[in-house]
């Protein structure tokens, strides 16, 4: 047998054998099981037909039958197919009509096809469907491809009290009962041919909001928001504000003239006036004199809507979310009824800031879903990343309109270099993929952020090295060419092609199917007699790779932060030269602006150049990475030299950065982040070590300066009251925050009674999630002689809410006290924790599994490490997956790890069974064949690993 690391490759999605034009189905939804008819409506190609193989999973087959031929069936469970015979040939270019009858029931911690979320006291069980990428064949035979694009005609007949029934279009026969307690509606969506992963079908008790959107020129729909019974009404109107204000957004600030100059203000006027508009409709429920104003303004905005060409507009009456208490994912984009993640779908009291930021984004991302991934769909999961990156894209280009471009480009770099869940770490490490994979074991095994990180990496260069307008004028030749089909990356490359006229195939053959990243050294040299400044590159690339090609933006700046000369070049080739003629010497180099290529730089400048380009760099990543190679430097000094001290320039250029208003206020408390990593491969998976030299830099800088962080902590402490209740202000009180608690933080590693008096006094008084959650989490990290009393209240209180306890769960497993262990396991003990649901999963072991200085680097935390992923595993394979990558660089961790870190991984195995958890079995071959080195020397003491010998799959 082949010695496959992966269960499908991408000759396992050929063409289908007919069209799928249409289904009529019943769902007919008990508590324990859903009883399940299905008309479905196919026609074949140029070829004829002897049987129809229809994807089936886990589901018990009652009747099969056609309308038009006599039929006999045979249930493949094995492989999933329910294999349809005809008795006689089906003819080319015939329809044929399906009629298939079955049950399917739900579980609690499968989380795709049918499954139960969380259910409200007293009410019916709550069941929802999540079909991406396979979870349709779980609830209906099908032809469950993402090129099997129909209609549907859907009706459900549930409990009658149930609040809502729900799945796609639009109602077409209101709800009634049936019978004594059943009831009955029927929907229909035929505006948007569907692919099968974006249908849904929820029945649940829920709190329901809505929101009239009025488009400019006078057109509505209707907003939806379905919650737990009981939610607050003031968190979910203002949920429904932010959703409206992304909808609106997208229409007014994306499209083909996104980018006009000449047509900014005017989107800009029309922001205002609808802001204008919905105030004075709300006011107009009150007062009768609003009317006439109201009308002028509509009249304003429909004249201006007529100027521009505007995004993406909604085809259906109704457009809903729903929250989902459970689920893999924290959204999911369903054609009119999107699931979000029931922590992160409203802004509760409890919601922390990231989480906020996270529910600003989710929303447009989903919505935007409409467009890019249900108009026009990938053709197989092999182009899911097409369907995700380009909406990240515009993702990200909503949360810049709310924070500022600097605040969100300093995230998304943060993203790329964070030590233990960063892109470059997962990308760098024996789990290393490419954006498009050789193959997957589950479509789930692609949600990770090579598909949400780097892929929009990848968009972002195209979009630099054709320009912005041409971009967005090739996306919509691209929507506007695929729209209601599937699309391959290929089409998508070649839109931008024929819009741009430059070539972008081979480029984007090596981005998208060569995994890790450039690394790119970088020197210079100045000839002062001919004023002529030589940039060299030279690629570090992959045994057997290519060299990557890739957007390079630099600037020559003077000592005053003057750019004398700024460059965009489109590099490629192992090696490079740059020349810019008729310039002045420069004081310090600018290089790789805004972060234009996905990769890393090596430029060997000066700790003069360094420390005056993170002071006076008109570019905030120019500044942060001058700043990052600054520490990075620092804490390889101290590693190197445990007796070492921080230098007086790094305690004083933090203290300054701390100070710089006008900086922190553009880019927030993020730029003051100091990572427990360095880039020297010696030193870089120390954890433990890494993590207390961190804590030496900020304790140098508490030491010196604590009373003037003291000042600052108070200054940002009142600037972080928010002055009204817009997303703008919310934004700039965020960054206030971050700025509040990196004081905080500096200040609790002098571990005292006074800052422990400080830290308590924010716990105790704070008046949002974060504030308290990082008072917390310093307290618990403390010597404080009460902290377990602490410990003990918060728990008590955490477990009366479930966005409270995720993030107390999450704390907890990523503290850095000596008794991190024991908690994790005192917390997976309680009643509380649900090993089946999602939310606890990530918070508690996903957190600890990152912790990797007490869940690798300990005797206990990696015998605790082994019985979760030992107990996860048969529970969720795609949380398992993700808890694995902490294994990613075995091989480049001190030996003495080697043994023990191979051991749980050759354990778990031979334990586990390849055909029922393919992912998890497949992610640990893959992560031991990516340490070589470690594996060689645990054969030398344990013997052979049975899982890794040819022919073992």
């Amino acid at each position: 047998m082949k010695n496959r690391l992966y269960k499908y490759y991408p000759e396992d999605f050929g063409e289908l054998t007919v069209d799928v034009l249409h289904m009529n189905l019943t769902f007919d939804v008990y508590d324990d099981r859903t009883n399940v008819k299905s008309l479905l409506r196919v026609r074949t190609k140029d070829a004829p037909i002897e049987k129809l193989e229809l994807n089936c999973k886990d589901l018990e087959i009652r009747a099969v039958s056609c309308i038009q031929y006599e039929v006999s069936y045979r249930y493949r469970k094995d492989d999933a197919i329910l294999e349809i015979n005809f008795m006689e040939e089906v003819p080319p270019h015939t329809e044929v009509a399906v009629v298939t009858e079955t049950v399917c029931r739900p579980t609690k911690n499968i989380l795709e096809g049918l499954y139960y979320d969380e259910t409200p006291a007293g009410a019916p069980p709550q069941q929802i469907t999540q079909c991406q990428q396979w979870g349709f064949q779980r609830i209906v035979p099908c032809i469950d491809d993402m090129a099997a694009k129909c209609t549907y005609k859907t009706a459900i007949i549930a409990d009658s009290r149930y609040t809502n029934l729900i799945t796609n279009g639009d109602v077409v026969i209101e709800r009634h009962t049936v019978k004594p307690g059943r009831d009955k509606i029927v929907y229909d969506n035929s505006v948007t041919p569907m692919a099968t992963y974006l249908f849904f079908l929820g029945v649940g008790t829920y709190a329901t909001f809505k929101r009239e959107f009025e488009y400019p020129d006078g057109g509505t729909f209707m907003l939806e928001l379905l919650v737990p019974p009981a939610s607050d009404a003031v968190a979910a109107e203002k949920a429904l504000d932010i959703l409206h204000d992304a909808v609106m957004w997208v229409y007014l600030f994306t499209g083909p003239e996104q980018f006009d100059e000449e047509k900014l203000p005017v989107r800009k006027e029309l922001w205002d006036l609808v802001r204008m508009r919905e105030k004075m409709k709300h006011e107009a429920k009150t007062e009768s004199t609003m009317e006439e104003d109201l009308k002028k303004v509509r009249e304003r905005l429909a004249e201006l809507d007529k100027t521009i060409s505007p995004g993406y507009r909604y085809t259906g009456t109704v457009y809903r979310e729903i929250g989902m208490q459970n689920s893999d994912f924290g959204g999911m984009e369903n054609v009119g009824n999107t699931t979000i993640t029931t922590n992160r779908i409203m802004p509760f009291p409890q919601i922390t800031d990231p989480a906020f930021e996270y529910m600003t984004q989710v929303k447009v991302h989903e919505y935007h879903h409409n467009q890019n991934g249900s108009e026009v769909t990938g053709r197989s999961p092999f182009e899911i990343w097409l369907n995700e990156a380009v909406t990240v894209h515009v993702e990200e280009q909503y949360h810049a309109f709310l924070f500022g471009e600097d605040y969100d480009r300093l995230d998304r770099v943060l993203e790329l270099l964070a030590p233990a869940s960063g892109t470059f770490a997962l990308d760098s490490g024996a789990a290393s993929m490419p954006i498009i994979p050789d193959g997957f074991n589950d479509p789930n095994d692609l949600i990770t952020s090579v598909t949400y990180v780097k892929a929009p990496e990848y968009v972002r260069m195209v979009e630099s090295l054709i320009g912005k307008d041409t971009f967005v004028r090739g996306l919509d030749r691209y929507f506007k060419k695929f729209k209601h089909s599937n699309a391959a990356t290929q089409d998508w490359i070649e839109a931008m092609e024929e819009e741009s006229g430059k070539p972008l195939k081979e480029m984007s053959e090596t981005w998208l199917r060569q995994a890790k990243f450039p690394v790119v050294e970088v020197s210079a040299e100045y000839d002062r007699t001919a004023r002529k400044f030589t940039f060299f590159l030279k690629q570090k690339v992959p045994d057997g790779g290519k060299s990557w090609e890739f957007p390079f933006k630099a600037a020559l700046v003077d000592e005053h932060g003057n750019d004398l000369v700024e460059i965009l070049e489109r590099v490629s080739g192992k090696t490079s030269e740059i020349v810019v003629e008729n310039v002045d010497m420069p004081a310090f180099l600018s290089l790789n602006r805004g972060y234009s290529f996905y990769g890393k730089l090596v430029y060997k400048a000066s700790h003069e150049e360094l420390m005056m380009q993170v002071r006076k760099d008109k570019d905030i990543i120019g500044r942060f990475m001058a700043f990052y190679t600054l520490v990075d430097r620092e804490k390889l000094k101290l590693l190197k030299n445990p007796e070492a001290k921080p230098s007086e320039d790094f305690i004083e250029l933090y203290y300054r950065l701390l100070n710089d208003r006008q900086l922190l206020e553009k880019a927030g408390g993020q730029f003051l982040t100091i990572f427990e990593s360095v880039e020297d491969e010696e030193f870089a998976h120390r954890y433990q070590e890494l993590y207390e030299v961190r804590q030496k830099l900020l304790k140098a800088v508490a030491r010196k300066y604590v009373n003037s962080v003291i000042s600052a902590y108070r200054f940002f402490e009142e600037s972080s009251v928010p002055r009204d209740s817009t997303l703008e202000e919310t934004a700039r009180v965020i960054k206030n925050r971050q700025a509040k608690n990196v004081c905080l933080g500096i200040l609790a590693t002098l571990d005292t009674s006074e800052i422990h008096a400080m830290i308590k006094q924010q716990f105790e008084t704070a008046t949002c999630a974060t504030d308290r959650l990082n008072a917390f989490a310093a307290y618990l990290n403390s010597s404080a002689p009460d902290k377990v009393e602490v410990l003990r209240a918060f728990e008590n209180e955490s477990k009366k809410n479930l966005v409270a306890w995720e993030a107390f769960l999450s704390v907890i497993g990523s503290n850095s006290s000596v008794d991190v262990v024991d908690l994790v396991r005192e917390m997976e003990r309680s009643e509380a924790f649900r090993i089946e649901q999602a939310n606890d999963q990530r918070a508690l072991y996903g957190s600890f599994a990152r912790n990797r200085k007490k869940s690798l680097q300990t005797e206990e935390g990696r015998t605790l490490f082994a019985e979760i992923l030992r107990k996860l595993a048969p529970v969720n394979e795609y949380s398992t997956v993700n808890m694995l990558n902490a294994f990613a660089n075995i091989d480049q961790m001190e030996s003495k790890y080697h043994v023990p870190l191979v051991k749980i991984l050759a354990d778990l195995l031979g334990e586990l069974n390849a055909q029922k958890y393919p992912s998890v079995y497949n992610r640990i071959r893959k992560l031991l064949l990516g340490a070589p080195n470690a594996v060689k020397t645990y054969i030398t003491a344990h013997g052979e690993i049975p899982g890794l010998q040819p022919g073992k799959k």
